[in-house]
Protein backbone atom coordinates (compact mmCIF):
# COMPACT_ATOMS: atom_id res chain seq x y z
CA UNK A 1 0.00 0.00 0.00
CA UNK A 2 1.17 3.72 -0.51
CA UNK A 3 0.67 6.86 1.60
CA UNK A 4 0.46 9.99 0.37
CA UNK A 5 -0.43 12.98 2.62
CA UNK A 6 -0.21 16.69 2.22
CA UNK A 7 0.17 19.68 4.55
CA UNK A 8 0.28 23.31 4.41
CA UNK A 9 -2.97 24.71 3.33
CA UNK A 10 -4.81 27.40 4.90
CA UNK A 11 -6.31 30.82 5.04
CA UNK A 12 -4.36 33.72 3.15
CA UNK A 13 -4.82 37.25 1.83
CA UNK A 14 -4.84 37.98 -1.50
CA UNK A 15 -1.14 38.47 -2.81
CA UNK A 16 0.56 36.28 0.03
CA UNK A 17 1.91 33.24 0.03
CA UNK A 18 1.65 29.26 0.75
CA UNK A 19 3.44 26.40 0.66
CA UNK A 20 2.24 22.89 0.00
CA UNK A 21 4.26 19.99 1.03
CA UNK A 22 3.09 16.05 -0.07
CA UNK A 23 5.24 12.83 1.26
CA UNK A 24 4.50 9.57 -0.36
CA UNK A 25 5.29 6.09 1.48
CA UNK A 26 4.78 2.87 1.90
CA UNK A 27 5.32 -0.39 -0.81
CA UNK A 28 7.31 1.18 -4.36
CA UNK A 29 9.84 0.96 -6.17
CA UNK A 30 9.92 4.02 -7.65
CA UNK A 31 7.93 6.93 -7.95
CA UNK A 32 7.71 8.09 -11.35
CA UNK A 33 5.61 11.73 -11.43
CA UNK A 34 3.93 13.64 -8.56
CA UNK A 35 1.59 16.86 -8.96
CA UNK A 36 -0.68 18.90 -6.89
CA UNK A 37 -4.65 18.81 -8.51
CA UNK A 38 -7.09 21.21 -7.22
CA UNK A 39 -10.83 20.95 -6.78
CA UNK A 40 -13.84 23.52 -6.13
CA UNK A 41 -17.47 21.77 -5.48
CA UNK A 42 -19.25 21.35 -8.56
CA UNK A 43 -15.96 21.06 -10.86
CA UNK A 44 -13.69 18.65 -12.00
CA UNK A 45 -10.26 18.37 -10.26
CA UNK A 46 -7.76 19.88 -12.38
CA UNK A 47 -4.08 19.84 -13.29
CA UNK A 48 -2.13 22.65 -11.12
CA UNK A 49 1.17 21.44 -11.77
CA UNK A 50 3.72 18.17 -12.33
CA UNK A 51 6.73 17.47 -11.66
CA UNK A 52 8.89 13.75 -13.15
CA UNK A 53 11.43 12.51 -11.70
CA UNK A 54 13.99 13.90 -13.54
CA UNK A 55 13.03 17.51 -12.62
CA UNK A 56 10.80 18.17 -15.85
CA UNK A 57 7.52 20.50 -14.82
CA UNK A 58 4.87 21.38 -16.30
CA UNK A 59 2.38 23.90 -15.03
CA UNK A 60 -1.19 24.90 -15.84
CA UNK A 61 -1.39 28.44 -17.33
CA UNK A 62 -3.04 30.06 -15.01
CA UNK A 63 -0.38 29.45 -12.16
CA UNK A 64 2.28 30.11 -14.71
CA UNK A 65 5.28 32.64 -13.07
CA UNK A 66 3.23 32.13 -9.36
CA UNK A 67 3.71 28.84 -8.33
CA UNK A 68 6.57 26.67 -8.21
CA UNK A 69 6.52 22.95 -7.58
CA UNK A 70 9.61 21.14 -6.74
CA UNK A 71 10.62 17.63 -5.60
CA UNK A 72 13.03 15.88 -3.22
CA UNK A 73 13.36 12.45 -4.71
CA UNK A 74 15.34 10.98 -1.48
CA UNK A 75 12.53 11.48 0.99
CA UNK A 76 9.78 10.96 -2.06
CA UNK A 77 8.42 14.41 -1.17
CA UNK A 78 6.81 17.16 -3.52
CA UNK A 79 6.27 21.09 -2.91
CA UNK A 80 4.25 23.40 -4.26
CA UNK A 81 5.02 27.06 -3.52
CA UNK A 82 1.94 29.41 -4.02
CA UNK A 83 2.79 33.43 -4.44
CA UNK A 84 0.80 36.14 -5.36
CA UNK A 85 -2.62 34.27 -4.40
CA UNK A 86 -5.75 34.87 -5.83
CA UNK A 87 -9.27 34.45 -4.65
CA UNK A 88 -9.35 32.19 -7.80
CA UNK A 89 -6.88 29.99 -5.99
CA UNK A 90 -9.75 28.68 -3.49
CA UNK A 91 -9.95 25.14 -3.64
CA UNK A 92 -9.07 21.89 -1.85
CA UNK A 93 -5.36 20.83 -3.35
CA UNK A 94 -4.90 16.95 -3.71
CA UNK A 95 -1.49 15.47 -4.60
CA UNK A 96 -1.12 12.32 -6.38
CA UNK A 97 2.08 10.35 -6.28
CA UNK A 98 2.83 7.81 -9.28
CA UNK A 99 4.36 5.25 -8.66
CA UNK A 100 5.98 1.49 -9.94
CA UNK A 101 6.39 -1.34 -8.17
CA UNK A 102 8.50 -3.79 -10.55
CA UNK A 103 11.15 -2.70 -13.16
CA UNK A 104 8.96 -1.94 -15.91
CA UNK A 105 5.98 -2.65 -14.41
CA UNK A 106 2.55 -0.46 -14.56
CA UNK A 107 2.18 2.41 -12.88
CA UNK A 108 -0.61 3.13 -10.25
CA UNK A 109 -1.58 6.36 -8.92
CA UNK A 110 -2.26 7.02 -5.27
CA UNK A 111 -3.97 10.47 -4.29
CA UNK A 112 -3.45 12.34 -0.90
CA UNK A 113 -6.82 13.45 1.39
CA UNK A 114 -6.25 16.84 0.22
CA UNK A 115 -5.52 20.13 1.77
CA UNK A 116 -7.50 23.44 1.94
CA UNK A 117 -6.39 26.78 0.39
CA UNK A 118 -8.61 29.94 0.95
CA UNK A 119 -7.26 33.20 -0.41
CA UNK A 120 -9.46 36.21 0.78
CA UNK A 121 -10.15 39.23 -1.61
Amino acid sequence: QVQVVESGGGLVQAGGSLRLSCAASGSFLRINGMGWNRQVPGKQRELVASIRSGGSAYYEDSVKGRFTISRDNANNTVYLQMNSLKPEDTAAYYCNADVTRLVDGPEFRYWGQGTQVTVSS
